[in-house]
């Protein structure tokens, strides 16, 4: 692998591979110095997950089967998060990925999966009712400022 990307000026590259890696995960990246992270940006994520043939949601699936298969389940956790945030698989679906994935990777890999798929729902749905929460906390005060202004 050379240190230039074919397809473009170094700059424009890291771009694509942030903005991928934004879309993928949901959530914004900064660009960090190193060759692991160039890498990761650059070949992984402007090339790889920025390939036609197969969408982001694709790429997540087997990439979901490859980490359970490596009981690499903590990493997982990851994907899952993010397929959850950008609606791309729903808690259901995810369930029956991991028991799916029962039968072909194990038993102990893909029931660990099905657990952490109910933690980080779990998690996601403790999180929204926080915000919600808070909103109407928010909401509350304001009309309560509204109110004694009127007066």
């Amino acid at each position: 692998m050379s240190d230039q990307p074919s397809n473009g000026s170094a700059e424009s590259v890291r771009k694509r591979g942030l903005a991928k890696m934004a879309e993928v995960y949901g959530t914004e990246f900064q660009d960090y110095p190193g060759a692991h992270f160039a890498v990761t940006a650059d070949h992984l994520f402007a090339d790889i997950w920025s390939r036609p043939a197969l969408t982001v949601r694709d790429r997540r699936l087997i990439l979901l089967g490859a980490l359970t298969a490596q009981g690499a389940i903590d990493t997982a956790g990851i994907q899952i998060g993010a397929a959850l945030r950008n609606a791309e698989l729903t808690e259901e679906q995810l369930r029956e990925i991991a028991l799916f994935l029962c039968h072909y990777v194990g038993w102990p890999n893909g029931t660990k999966l099905d657990l952490l798929v109910g933690t980080i729902v779990g998690q996601q749905k403790k999180a929204a009712r926080r915000q919600q929460a808070d909103a109407a906390e928010q909401s509350a005060a304001a009309d309560g400022r509204s109110a004694a202004a009127a007066e």
